[in-house]
């Protein structure tokens, strides 16, 4: 089972299911017409010969085996022993007995990750003309399960939609399978719709869909965006992505959401997205900080831009920094804690523009003097003593346009003049107000 377990991506794909949910097979013709009409009639049940049931009935038992604790220890010594025997002697076999015989190899070759042999005993399983169908149908979807994680979704699917044809019923996870079948293969039209179909059919039955269904339903319209237009792809991507935050809310899906309605044009819905997203502490990127921030500011939410970004500076992350050696050039990677949003200029000339916009001057002050001192520039000292004048903080206002001033790369030079000429005015010293 090791080696099962290492094929970690296709299993995720093609998990075994367990088949709770049905459809008339009338329904699933209806559905496809890839399907291979089958003209040998199974039956449901045959008795074995005597001494083939009774060594079967002890591979039963040392199969069910258990040690002290009560957990499962098979003796595999005598099933394969018992197993081999009827192997061997399988010219003297009902075509029945073959079929079991064949079945019980499959499985201890499937338990033990030997797929190439478990896939021809389930071959010859289902090529034995005495078995019955509930052990041929078990054996056919095993046999797509094998091929699907072999990579071989040609033939994966051909069993998928003989088995289709042969049960009484049709499950959800069954079209699931299917659809993620031909989702490997490239064929995005039949996966989008087998995809449908299941999540159609365990909504009917009152049974939650499961995720990755509609994960590979989105991933299935985004192949298929050319063929269906860009924004009718959107729109469908829409309605997964709200379905998905509603049953399994995890950050993806929030950012997801949010990323195709500002791929819409809807700003708003892509803000109240994300800032449910925040609600739920799912934020965990400075980029993500931001762009909410932003979107708050667009839309006239001045004060919440700036709650936003106080709580990113707030959330400590850790985060992996990547740190090159001046001398050999030897790059290491660093594990650093950090808060999410960083005290740089931009993002401090940010905060307090949310701030300042927000009305609440005392606030923005602070962070722009902190944004000032880090700039190359002098446009936030300028901003900053402007702000110091509009609060009569008139020593100040003087001291941060003239620091402004210094270091230059001023945008509109005579207009900073002037206010600084204004602020020396009301201070009363006359004289240094002219020269400006």
């Amino acid at each position: 089972m090791n080696k099962f377990l290492r094929k970690s991506k296709i299993i995720y794909v093609f998990a075994l299911l367990a088949f709770t949910f049905s459809y008339p097979t009338t329904f699933v013709e209806a559905q496809s017409n890839d399907r291979a009409k089958t003209q040998t009639k199974y039956k449901k049940a045959r008795a074995l010969q005597t001494s083939t049931a009774k060594k079967m009935a002890k591979v039963y038992e040392a199969l069910e085996e258990v040690d002290d604790k009560g957990e499962p220890a098979p003796d595999m010594e005598t099933v394969i022993e018992i197993l081999t025997e009827l192997r061997n002697n399988q010219a003297d076999l009902k075509s029945y007995d073959r079929s079991v015989m064949w079945n019980s190899w499959g499985y201890v070759y499937f338990q033990d990750g030997e797929y190439d042999k478990a896939m021809r005993a389930y071959e010859n399983v289902i090529n034995e003309p005495e078995v019955t169908l509930p052990i041929r149908n078990a054996a056919l979807f095993t046999l797509a399960q094998l091929n699907l994680v072999k990579e071989n979704y040609t033939k994966g699917i051909e069993l998928i939609l003989q088995w289709m044809d042969q049960v009484e019923t049709v499950t959800a996870q069954s079209w699931s399978l299917l659809g993620q079948a031909y989702f490997q293969q490239g064929n995005f039209r039949k996966a989008m719709s087998s995809m449908k179909t299941a999540i159609s059919m365990s909504e009917e039955e009152g049974y939650k869909p499961k995720e990755n269904w509609y994960v590979l339903l989105a991933a299935c319209i985004n192949e298929l965006k050319k063929e269906i237009g860009t924004k009718k792809a959107l729109l469908q991507q829409l309605d997964i992505y709200e379905i998905l935050v509603n049953l399994y809310p995890k950050k993806l899906y929030f950012i997801q959401l949010g990323g195709t309605y500002g791929q819409l044009g809807r700003e708003k819905d892509y803000m109240i997205t994300l800032k449910a997203a925040h609600a739920k502490d799912f934020l965990d990127k400075e980029s993500e900080y931001l762009a909410l921030a932003q979107l708050l500011l667009l839309n006239q939410n001045p004060y919440w831009a700036a709650k936003v970004l106080e709580s990113g500076q707030k959330k400590i992350v850790t985060y992996t920094e990547t740190v090159k050696d001046k001398i050999t050039g030897k790059e290491t990677k660093i594990e650093k804690t950090g808060p999410v949003v960083r005290d740089n200029e931009k993002n401090l000339k940010l905060l307090a523009d949310s701030w300042r916009m927000a009305q609440e001057i005392d606030k923005a002050i602070p962070v722009l003097e902190k944004a000032a001192k880090l700039s190359k520039d002098g446009k936030s000292f300028v901003l900053l003593g402007n702000l110091y004048l509009a609060e009569d903080k008139l020593d100040k206002a003087v001291d941060s346009i003239k620091k402004g001033l210094k270091k230059g790369k001023i945008d509109k030079i005579s207009q900073v003049h002037l206010t600084l000429g204004q602020a020396y005015f009301e201070l009363q010293k006359f004289d240094d107000a002219k020269k400006e």
